[in-house]
Order: C-alpha cells, then structure tokens, then sequence
C-alpha cells in the first residue's frame, strides 16, 4: 500500500496547470526517478483536462491507480497510489481543507497571519520614526536660522540709532 503522487492543479479551459505537486519516490530507483514523475505530472494534468467539474474519478494506467477530484471552481487534486491503496481514503484526502483537518496546520496559519499584522505594524513605526527624525532636524535646522537672523538683526539695530 503505497501513495505516490499527491497533485493540485488547476483546470484551465483548454488545459490544466500544475500548482504544486509532492511525489514519493523512493521506490524507484536513481534513474527512473524523473520518468516516472514526468510519468505522475502528465498523467494528473491529462485526466484533470479530461475530467468535468464537480467530478470524482479513480483512473487505472498501469500498476497505478489515479484518483481525481475537480471542484466546481476548476482546481483539481489527483492522487496516485497503487492499486492496494483504499479508494475511499484518496477521496477523504483529496476533499479536505488542509487548514481544518489538521490542529498544527491551523495554529501555524494563526501564527503565520499574526506575524504578518506584526510585522506590518512594525514597519509602520519604523516609518513613524522616520518622519519625527525628519521633524527634529527641520526643528533644529529652523532653531539654527532663528538665531542666525537674531543676531543678524541684532548687528544691524546697534550701529543705528532710534530716535
């Protein structure tokens, strides 16, 4: 009972497009490794191309057994397995949310979307700190120019005499 190939891809109209893949190998050997994934790659995005939406098909080609979900928003999974691989398991798979079957999963994309709103917060007062930076030497560049006229008119009022 071996799972070999877990694909999601989506149904375009003329043609599916692989969205990521992972492949379990190691059966085969060295050599035969890319074949037989270019194998599993053709194959999944030959029977999504061929499948309608909102179908489930289980597909033999070979000593494989090819099972195939396309949703009705054209994204598609397809699962290869040998053929002592139950059906009904494949299915269970490729119908769930990965997010909501598993705990870890979901506290990770919990923690994922925090440290996105941290990080977003702060580069916002890096940004802040930025313009008060901006603001003191305008201010002290604004205090240099006072004096600088202070003592300017300061020098022109004491050689002439109000009367």
């Amino acid at each position: 009972m071996k799972l070999y190939s877990l694909s999601v891809l989506h149904k375009g109209s003329t043609k599916a497009n692989l969205l990521k893949a992972a492949y379990d190998l190691s059966s085969f050997s060295f050599f035969q490794r890319s074949s037989v994934q270019e194998f599993m790659t053709f194959t999944s995005a030959l029977i999504v191309e061929r499948s309608s939406l909102g179908s489930r098909a289980s597909v033999k080609e070979q000593e494989y057994l090819c099972h195939v979900y396309i949703r009705n928003d054209n994204l598609g999974g397809v699962v290869i397995a040998d053929n002592e691989y139950p059906s009904r398991v494949c299915f269970t798979l490729l119908d769930k949310n990965p997010r909501e079957a598993d705990a870890m999963s979901k506290v990770q994309a919990e923690l994922d979307e925090t440290k996105i709103i941290l990080h977003n917060t702060m580069e916002s007062l890096l940004e802040r700190g930025e313009k008060l930076d901006d603001l003191v030497q305008k201010s002290e560049h604004l205090g240099n120019q006072s004096k600088a006229f202070y003592k300017t008119a300061r020098k022109q009022n004491s050689c002439c005499e109000v009367m």
